[in-house]
């Protein structure tokens, strides 16, 4: 009897992991990216299916693109998260305003910002003789 619940259990078990896995497909491959808009000075943030599309996107509106990377929609899920978290706001289209703080926040979280408008902090020591 209690074997039974207990195979019963593992087939619900697993039959609830290989929806997770399935839950994974939706997130499919594209480009992250990262576009300034410079008579606003705000950043947008985003996810395209392939780089034609976002060619369009940008020919469409006056905006600079910084960087792109391969990911897929729950990295940008998980950075627009992570960023609400960290206090930061935004428009409903992934808008933010353009500040040192969002640029550093973005780079250490892996988003693809370029180096136009950031560049990381070289740090030089310098050795005084007497």
């Amino acid at each position: 009897m209690n074997n039974r619940k207990i195979k019963k259990g593992f087939q619900i078990s697993m039959s609830s992991t290989y929806n997770r896995d399935s839950s994974s497909e939706k997130f499919k491959d594209g480009v992250i990216y990262t576009t300034y808009y410079d008579e606003f000075n705000s950043l947008e943030v985003g996810f395209a299916e392939n780089e034609r599309v976002l060619e369009k996107k940008l020919l469409s509106k006056d905006l600079i693109l910084l960087d792109i990377k391969k990911g897929n929609k729950k990295e940008l899920f998980l950075l627009v998260k992570t960023l609400k978290e960290l206090g930061i706001e935004y428009s409903e289209n992934l808008n933010f305003k353009y500040s040192s703080s969002l640029m550093r926040h973005l780079f250490t979280l892996g988003w693809p910002v370029g180096r136009s408008l950031y560049k990381p902090r070289k740090i030089k020591k310098e050795l005084l003789c007497a």
